[in-house]
């Protein structure tokens, strides 16, 4: 529980030490459970909902409480489902969210192209407020079968990998078993680019909002949940290099992506 305090109280101090511009998503961040000011900006977005339903579903969810949705299932009260693949990390967080809030449900569940649509079932809405998304690998191939199950969150998180710059639209090539540990010793090979998400995320009629300040997030919107011109205002960050990933190799990520460019990637068009 310490862990949660900590979290609960970072974020309280964080979130009162903004100053909010409608328009500038980079003043909407804090960071309570998350790592990189997405709790401010899934919280900011939230409240600009037309009708909102309260429920969210993140896959990678790790613990249940280092991750993107705790702010909404612990400080705001939230229903979801949680899915993580680890089991030891998904028996945590039944236990974190057994204690706090029993509208949480904690899936220890790997997910392929192949059983996707079992996770699209046990949503309660078709239309969930958010769907957060870290896999750290097949993240593009998830969510289309989302979308192809017909869930339409009306806020989408997801992780995008700088090392393949701004421009460049792909993602990895599809193995059911991913892992970016051991796919390059780099552990550069994964996920998508930011272009390619939004690629993805327009032909679905979603508009992109920003990247967050560390160059790890992008964030989309369904437009038939917002105030259109309210949507149209915003002014986001396009691409940000990956802080993390910039500090671990000291070079920007046209010299990082040389490491893994002779991978198969797969082009999103």
């Amino acid at each position: 529980m310490q862990r949660i305090n900590l979290a609960l109280a970072r974020g309280a101090a964080t979130s009162s030490l903004r100053i909010i511009d409608p328009v500038n998503p980079a003043s909407w961040e804090f960071s309570g459970f998350s790592q990189n000011g997405e709790d401010g900006i899934i919280e900011y977005l939230a409240g600009k909902i037309g009708n909102p339903n309260r429920y969210f579903i993140e896959i990678g969810s790790s613990d249940g409480i280092e991750n993107n949705t705790a702010w909404l299932a612990i400080a705001k009260k939230y229903s979801g489902i949680m899915v993580e693949g680890d089991n030891k990390r998904s028996t945590f967080s039944i236990e974190i969210m057994g204690e706090l809030n029993l509208g949480v449900e904690c899936l220890n569940m790997f997910l392929s192209r192949d059983n996707v649509d079992e996770l699209a079932k046990m949503s309660l809405y078709k239309n969930p407020d958010l769907m957060s998304i870290d896999i750290d690998g097949n993240d593009y191939y998830i969510t289309k079968g989302l979308m192809e199950s017909d869930l339409r969150p009306k806020i989408f998180v997801v992780e995008y990998n700088s090392v393949y710059g701004p421009s460049n639209s792909c993602t990895i090539k599809y193995k059911e078993d991913f892992n970016f540990k051991k796919a390059h010793d780099s552990q550069l090979y994964f996920g998508v680019s930011i272009t390619g998400w939004k690629i993805f995320f327009n032909y679905y009629n979603y508009k992109f909002i920003t990247v967050d300040n560390n160059g790890v997030n992008a964030f989309f919107v369904d437009k038939n949940e917002f105030d259109g011109n309210y949507l149209n205002n915003i002014k986001g960050i396009d691409f940000i290099e990956n802080y993390y990933l910039k500090m671990k190799y000291k070079v920007p990520w046209d010299i990082q992506f040389n490491l893994i460019k002779e991978m198969e990637f797969f082009e999103i068009k």
